[in-house]
């Protein structure tokens, strides 16, 4: 198959089985052992930005895309805190999704602002972007490209998380329990971190922060860079 079916893949996946199968993980209904296991990765990877940015100070008008937001499930608590949120998916039952319930909340609100948007194509300036849980759908070719691309549009900060390429990482995929169940998920690609912090470094970004999310089955390494 080759690289440019991944994006393909990856749309067609989460407009259907796929936007079904994680609606359920990142909301609060009975789900299975595994899909409770990453629930709770995510929600801990979710949890640490969140809590990275809440220690930076006041978020009150700062201006943050969240590419790749899914079904909202940091872009409505950044809102809440008071950050003007630009939310992005190339899913448009994702963003579907991710409109209901932030209208639950915030009513009519233009707060937060969500769009059916290839990363890639993203356009705007943004403070901080953060990209959570979307390269391990890419791989290392195309992640390059896009880490690029939002580093372009974040004037400060770039948030970004991704599957660590490590030994034990590869076993695990290798042998099959890195996802269970090959026909329940796209592709899963693990990236070096040397390749994602040399990509950084190339567009003129710095490593402050960094932090690992790890749980039976979901795995997450954290990196926050600003402008040099």
């Amino acid at each position: 198959m080759k690289v440019a079916d991944d994006k393909a893949i990856v749309k067609e996946y989460f407009n259907s089985t796929g936007f079904d199968r994680w609606r359920r993980i990142y909301g609060d209904g009975e789900v299975n052992k595994v899909q409770l296991d990453i629930r709770h990765g995510h929600q801990q990877t979710v949890d640490t930005v969140l809590g990275w940015l809440q220690a930076d100070g006041d978020l009150s008008g700062l201006s943050i895309c969240d590419a790749g937001c899914g079904v909202g499930s940091l872009s409505i608590p950044l809102a809440e805190a008071g950050a003007k949120v630009y939310g992005s998916d190339i899913s448009e039952k994702m963003i579907e999704e991710a409109k209901e319930r932030a209208k639950e909340i915030f009513g009519n609100s233009e707060n937060p602002t969500f769009t059916v948007q290839d990363l890639e194509m993203l356009s705007g300036s943004y403070h901080t972007v953060i990209c959570l849980d979307v390269l391990i759908h890419y791989p290392q070719e195309k992640v390059d490209e896009m880490i690029s691309h939002l580093c372009s549009k974040a004037q400060s900060r770039l948030i970004l998380s991704f599957a660590p390429k490590t030994f034990a990482l590869s076993l695990l995929k290798k042998i099959g329990s890195f996802f269970p169940g090959a026909s329940k998920t796209t592709r899963a690609y693990l990236h070096r971190e040397s390749d994602v912090v040399n990509i950084l470094k190339s567009k003129g970004f710095l490593v402050q922060r960094d932090s690992m999310t790890r749980t039976r089955f979901y795995f997450s390494r954290i990196l926050e860079a600003t402008r040099k």
